[in-house]
C-alpha cells in the first residue's frame, strides 16, 4: 500500500535523519569516462526532509549530445550554456557535508566524479545512498523499482519525466517515503562509502579489441600462425612491447596478458626466464619462440575461423611497425592483476558446464521473453523468511520452501509473506518488528504440509520472479540494439552482518573458459571490462550488481560467469544464504530469482552463468562453492595474478 507522508516532516526518524543532497543529471551518452553532462539539478534537504535549496542547469558539454529523443537537450538548446567547470565550485557547495542521493546512484556519482576530475576539483561526497537499493530493500509491491513508478506508488506527482530538476524534486518525494518504509521494517540504509576522486586521470585505460577468431590451438614445430591464436610476451623486448602487441592484434592473432593451458605460444628472448609466464608455460608445455621468429611468422599469418563459424579468406599480412608516438599503448596488455593475497589453495575443481536442456525447460533458437515453466506449489507467489536455525537446517528449510514453489528470503522486506523460526530464531532482532507487522509466524513443522493465510501488509498484484533452483536455466529475451534496454544484470545481495566483506566480480570467458585477455575479469579494482560491456555496480554494503550489455559483447564472449568471494577468514557458513535476482536493466522487472546457500567452509562461490546457446541466451543459477579465494579461481580462468 502507498504510505506517501501528509507532510515531509521526518525528525520522528532520528535513525534516518541526515542532511542529503538529492541529485539527478541527464547525460550524452551511458559511458562517464567518454560522455558529458547535459543538465544537472541539486535539490538539498534537511534532516526532517524540508528543503533547504536547489540548483539546476543546463550544460554546454562541448560535444554531441547524444539521445536528444530521451532528454529532450539538442545542441541548439545547450548553446550558450556554461561549462561544467564554471559551476562545479557552486555544485560542490550544496553537495559538501551531505549524503548525495540519486535513484541509480553510482551513475549519477561516477559522472559527477569524471566531471569534477576534468575540472581538476575534488568531488566533496563522502557517502551516497541510492533509492533504487533502498527500495530493492523494501520490496514494494510495484511492477518495477523505476522512478516515475515509485513516485506513482508513493503518490508523488511527476510532472516531465527526464527532466533534471523535476527528477530530482521527484526524487524528494521518494526519498521521504521510502526512509518512512525503512523505518516501518527497521532496515539499515544502504550507504555507500565514496572514495576521493581528486586524479583527473582516473579514467580507465582505453579499451583493446576483442580477437574475432576462434583459438585454433598451440603453434606447431615450424609451423605458422593462424588467426585466433592465444601468444603471450614475457621478458625484455627489442621492439617495443607495445609494437609487438599491436601488430599481433592486426594481423588477427589474440594477444594475452596471461598464460594458461589454453595459450599457443609464448614469446621471449630468454628460454630460460624466470617470470611466471614463463614458469606457467614451461609446466604447461607451451610453445616457446623468440622475438625474431615471432616477427618472421608474422609475415605470414594463416586465416583463422571467426566466431561466427566462417573460415575469413586470404592470409593475413604483416602489418608494419607503427611509428613513434602512435596510438599503440592502446592495444598493450598490463602484465598482472592485483587482488588479495592468500594462502596457497588446493587444486581448483572443474567449473561447470551448461546442461542440456531438461524436459518442460525453455528452449528453441528464439525464445523471446519465453521463461521455464513456473512450479506449481501451495507457497506458489509467496516469500519465506526463515529464521534460526543450524546451518544445514536453514538451508533445509530454505530448499523446501522453493520446493513447496515459493520464494525463500534472506532479509525482511515489505514483500515477506510468512516467517518460519527454527531453533534459536526468536532471539533474531527482526522477530519483534515481524510480530509488531502482523506477519504469519510458523515452526518447522508448518513445512511439511503448509497452509497459507493472507499476510498483513503483504499486497501487490505484480508478476513474481521465477524462481529458480540451483542448477535452474531460463532462457533470456534477445537483445535488440545497442541501448540501456539491452543491459542485463544480476544483483547478488546478502544478509546484513559485520564478520567480513563480500566481493562480486564476473569473467567474460571464451569458449575455453578461458578470458581471452586480463581486462574480463571485473572486480571492485577494475570495475569495467573494455568497452564497458560488463560492469560491476555498488550501492550498498549487502548488495552488489553486474551489469552485462548481450547486444555488445563480442563473439568471442561464450560466457560470463558471476561470482562472489570473501575478503577475511571467516567462509560463507558464516554469511549464510546470497540472494540473486536477474533482470532488464536496474530498474526494470526481474526475470528470476534464486536463493543460493554454500555449505560452511566455501570462501568463493559461483552464483550465475549467462551463456550463448545458438542465438540465445541463458541464465543458471549456479551456488558451486569452493574452500579457496579469489585469487585461485581467477587463475582458474587465465587471469594472471600476482600476490
Amino acid at each position: 500500500m502507498s504510505l506517501a507522508p501528509a507532510a515531509p516532516d521526518l525528525s520522528d526518524l532520528r535513525d534516518y535523519a541526515f542532511e542529503w543532497a538529492l541529485v539527478d543529471v541527464e547525460t550524452s551518452g551511458l559511458v562517464p569516462r567518454r560522455d558529458r553532462v547535459l543538465s544537472v539539478a541539486v535539490v538539498t534537504l534537511g534532516p526532517d526532509g524540508a528543503q533547504t535549496g536547489e540548483f539546476s542547469t543546463l550544460l554546454d558539454p562541448g560535444c554531441d549530445p547524444g539521445p536528444v529523443h530521451v532528454h529532450g537537450l539538442t545542441a541548439e538548446r545547450l548553446r550558450g550554456a556554461p561549462a561544467f567547470d564554471q559551476v562545479a565550485e557552486r555544485i560542490g557547495a550544496l553537495l559538501e557535508g551531505r549524503v548525495l542521493v540519486a535513484h541509480n546512484a553510482q551513475f549519477d556519482y561516477d559522472f559527477l566524479a569524471h566531471e569534477f576530475a576534468r575540472a581538476r576539483l575534488r568531488l566533496p561526497v563522502a557517502r551516497r545512498l541510492c533509492t533504487l537499493a533502498l527500495n530493492r530493500r523494501v520490496d514494494p509491491p510495484t511492477d518495477d523499482l523505476r522512478l516515475g513508478t515509485l513516485a506513482a506508488h508513493y503518490g508523488v506527482p511527476q510532472l516531465k519525466a527526464h527532466d533534471a530538476l523535476d527528477d530530482t524534486r521527484v526524487l524528494a518525494g521518494v526519498l521521504r517515503a521510502s526512509l518512512r518504509q525503512a523505518a516501518r521494517l527497521d532496515l539499515p540504509l544502504p550507504l555507500v562509502a565514496c572514495p576521493p576522486r581528486q586524479d583527473p586521470q582516473f579514467a580507465p585505460k582505453p579499451p583493446k579489441t576483442p580477437c574475432a577468431f576462434r583459438n585454433p590451438g598451440r603453434l606447431t614445430p615450424d609451423g605458422p600462425l593462424v588467426q585466433g591464436m592465444k601468444v603471450a610476451v614475457t621478458g625484455e623486448t627489442r621492439t617495443a612491447r607495445s609494437d609487438l602487441v599491436l601488430r599481433g592484434v592486426a594481423a588477427g592473432l589474440n594477444m594475452m596478458g596471461s598464460v594458461s593451458r589454453h595459450t599457443s605460444v609464448l614469446v621471449t628472448n630468454d628460454s630460460a626466464a624466470d617470470s611466471a609466464k614463463a614458469r606457467r608455460a614451461r609446466a604447461e608445455g607451451v610453445p616457446v619462440i623468440d622475438e625474431a621468429a615471432f616477427l618472421r611468422l608474422l609475415g605470414d599469418v594463416r586465416p583463422g575461423t571467426s566466431h561466427e563459424g566462417t573460415a575469413l579468406p586470404g592470409p593475413a599480412r604483416a602489418v608494419p611497425a607503427p611509428e613513434t608516438g602512435s596510438a599503440a599503448e592502446a592495444g598493450s596488455a598490463p602484465e598482472t592483476v592485483q587482488v588479495p593475497q592468500s594462502a596457497p589453495s588446493p587444486a581448483l575443481p572443474a567449473v561447470p558446464t551448461p546442461r542440456a536442456p531438461e524436459p518442460g525447460e525453455a528452449a528453441g533458437p528464439n525464445p523471446g521473453t519465453k521463461r521455464a515453466p513456473k512450479p506449481r506449489g501451495p507457497l506458489s507467489g509467496r516469500r519465506v523468511l526463515v529464521l534460526g536455525g543450524t546451518h544445514p537446517e536453514a538451508v533445509a528449510a530454505r530448499t523446501r520452501v522453493v520446493e513447496l514453489g515459493g520464494a525463500a528470503a534472506i532479509n525482511l522486506s515489505a514483500g515477506v509473506t510468512d516467517v518460519v523460526v527454527l531453533d534459536g530464531g526468536h532471539a533474531d532482532r527482526r522477530l519483534a518488528r515481524i510480530t509488531a507487522l502482523l506477519l504469519p509466524v510458523h515452526d518447522a513443522a508448518w513445512l511439511v504440509a503448509p497452509v497459507v493465510t493472507e499476510a498483513s501488509g503483504a499486497g501487490g498484484g505484480r508478476a513474481a520472479a521465477h524462481v529458480l533452483p540451483r542448477g535452474g536455466v531460463v532462457d533470456l529475451p534477445l537483445p535488440k540494439g545497442r541501448g540501456p534496454a539491452d543491459r542485463w544484470t544480476v544483483t547478488a545481495s546478502w544478509a546484513q552482518q559485520t564478520e567480513c566483506e563480500i566481493d562480486v566480480v564476473a569473467f567474460v570467458l571464451d569458449e575455453d573458459e578461458q578470458v581471452s585477455f586480463d581486462e574480463d575479469f571485473v572486480f571492485y579494482g577494475a570495475p569495467e571490462n573494455p568497452g564497458g560491456t560488463v560492469r560491476l555496480l555498488g550501492d550498498g554494503p549487502t548488495e552488489q550488481t553486474v551489469s552485462l550489455d548481450l547486444s555488445t559483447l563480442p563473439p568471442s564472449a561464450r560466457k560470463v560467469v558471476v561470482a562472489a568471494a570473501i575478503d577475511g577468514s571467516p567462509a560463507f557458513g558464516n554469511v549464510g544464504a546470497l540472494h540473486i535476482v536477474s533482470g532488464p536493466g536496474t530498474s526494470a522487472a526481474a526475470l528470476a530469482q534464486a536463493t543460493l546457500d554454500a555449505a560452511t567452509t566455501e570462501r568463493t562461490m559461483l552464483l550465475a552463468e549467462i551463456y550463448r546457446r545458438g542465438e540465445s541466451w541463458r541464465l543458471r543459477a549456479v551456488g558451486q562453492g569452493y574452500d579457496h579465494g579469489l585469487d585461485a579461481l581467477a587463475r582458474s580462468y587465465g587471469v594472471d595474478v600476482t600476490d
